[in-house]
């Protein structure tokens, strides 16, 4: 037995799945719970692992419909994926059936539009420069990489194999790299098994071996759950929207409902087409991987909150501004200021009056939010805003010793919070304190204490950004209540949030997707 063989026999022995045999004969019928197939056109181009059980001629999956029942994952090494070829229709089949298979048919149809990675990417371009300033493929003009699910065998180009993959999940790539004034990608396309070196074979059973492991986490005979939902978090977050605790609770409370709750990070972006569902428990913003994996994981039929028109929406306060004003909802004065026009800022002055706040569109736990007390202070922090964008709101100060944040899911009032000021400072964080101050003390109260012109508002406005998560802030000053923010992905902490409901805050947003689940099996829009 080759090293190879010995090593892909280990792959397949820990799948622990039930599969069919390469033989002339059809394939016997499989059973529910079948977890994974390895598609080949030939069966020589398994030729240098053992045989094995997982493996299945291409033709075969093709003809026999009805024979592989469950839940299960396909991994296309077909010999092309040419538009309308064998490797295309078993892609294009597996999705039917409701398999979840690699490469997808958005991968193959990317991998031929040479305009999606034709052009120098700023941020491989810079990653790219750094892994091979003390490598000799630095000294190139141009070289290929080969990526087996995203692993290569060159270790600094390893986080850009991440990335790639990420993009174009496919178990075979080559990518061409070519230097111009920067590097830039001059190609990718999907790489063939059977002509693969034996120093290639290697590599590719060890990077087979570390994605089986990802991907089975127990054995199909063992999942009993009706649902998976994956929760992105960062462990490293400083003000994560949930604490350690509250995800724990999560996932205890899903196995009472049924649901496997499975804690996913940024690397795991690859892996978003194993589940049902997504939750984003991490802090969301348009220009990073928290978008992109709400956009990937809706493109792949998952049921999704923090949803990307909530991200659009909520991570935009001139958005939030526009939407309160043409619905007459209570908002503070707003007024919108523009980086091409500072001789306004004297009038906006006037007209709101002295102290205001200004803030730049997209901030967050009270970033990019300064109160300013006179004109002078005004430009001086108008000029160091305007630096991170072109747009910035101001907004009349109104002081309040705390501020309301309702939490809203699917239209109807959650939780009701009251969120106190940071020590000694006029919001609730102050990232300028000593550890342990930067944030204000919270309490929670049932939300039939809360007053109901709060909640009202609340769920008016939260009902305009959409049907999914949100924490609403608001401030009751007098008789005026005012919409300060709306949060698409809300805290949900053990201890501050949960301190009312407890374990029923955690079922309830569960249950959430549970109903969503079964209207989207059913055929039912939300």
């Amino acid at each position: 037995m080759s090293a190879v063989q010995a090593n892909v026999a280990e792959v397949l022995a820990k799948t622990e799945v039930s599969t069919i045999t390469l033989n002339e004969e059809p394939p016997s019928k499989l059973r529910a719970g079948s977890r994974l197939l390895i598609l080949v056109e030939r069966k020589e181009d398994w030729a240098s692992y053992l045989p094995s059980e997982s493996l299945m001629l291409a033709q075969d999956y093709l003809e026999h419909s009805d024979d592989v029942a469950g839940r299960t994952q396909v991994i296309n090494l077909c010999r092309n994926y040419k538009y309308l070829g064998q490797g295309y229709y078993c892609s294009l089949l597996a999705e039917a059936r409701g398999h979840k298979v690699l490469p997808s048919v958005r991968t193959i149809s990317e991998l031929t539009r040479k305009s999606l990675y034709g052009v120098g990417l700023d941020d491989l371009e810079r990653t790219l420069e750094r892994a091979l300033a003390n490598h000799p493929y630095g000294s190139t003009e141009a070289f290929t990489l080969t990526l087996y699910f995203g692993r290569t065998a060159i270790e600094p180009l390893q986080e850009i194999g991440r990335q790639l993959f990420e993009s174009f999940p496919c178990p075979i790539l080559l990518v061409e790299f070519r230097r111009a004034d920067v590097w830039q990608i001059a190609g990718i396309k999907a790489g063939t098994l059977h002509k693969l070196r034996d120093e290639q074979q290697h590599f590719f059973a060890d990077a087979l071996d570390a994605f089986n492991r990802r991907i089975w986490r127990q054995p199909a005979s063992k999942r009993l759950a009706r649902f998976d939902l994956a929760i992105l978090h960062d462990p490293a977050e400083a003000l994560p929207p949930s604490n350690a605790r509250a995800l724990e609770q999560f996932i205890e409370n899903g196995r009472q409902l049924g649901i496997d709750v499975d804690l996913i990070e940024k690397k795991d972006y690859a892996r978003l087409a194993e589940f049902d569902a997504l939750f984003i428990r991490e802090t969301t913003r348009v220009d990073d991987h928290t978008y992109r994996f709400a956009k990937k994981a809706e493109s792949e039929g998952l049921v999704v909150i923090d949803d990307p028109s909530s991200i659009l929406r909520c991570t935009n306060k001139v958005y939030l501004a526009d939407l309160l004003k043409r619905h007459s909802l209570g908002a503070p004065a707003t007024e919108i200021l523009y980086k091409d026009r500072p001789q306004e800022l004297e009038l906006v002055g006037r007209r709101l009056g002295f102290p205001l706040v200004l803030k730049i569109p997209d901030g967050c736990f009270s970033k990019g939010v300064i109160k300013v007390a006179d004109a002078q202070a005004l430009v001086s922090a108008a000029q160091e805003l305007f630096e991170h964008s072109v747009l910035l709101l101001a907004q009349e100060y109104c002081y309040t010793e705390y501020d309301w944040r309702i939490g809203v899911l699917n239209g109807e009032a959650l939780y009701a919070c009251q969120y106190f000021m940071s020590k000694g400072h006029w919001q609730i964080y102050n990232h300028k304190a000593q550890a342990g101050e930067v944030n204000g003390q919270c309490r929670a109260v049932p939300v039939e204490q809360a007053p109901p012109e709060v909640v009202k508002l609340a769920v008016d406005t939260a009902r305009l950004i959409g049907h999914g998560l949100y924490g609403v802030d608001l401030k009751q000053t007098g008789d005026r209540v005012l919409v300060i923010e709306v949060n698409d992905n809300p805290n949900l902490d053990a201890g501050t949030e949960d301190a009312v409901l407890g374990d029923e805050l955690y079922r309830r947003v569960l249950q959430a997707f549970v109903q969503r689940l079964e209207r989207k099996h059913l055929g039912q829009a939300w």
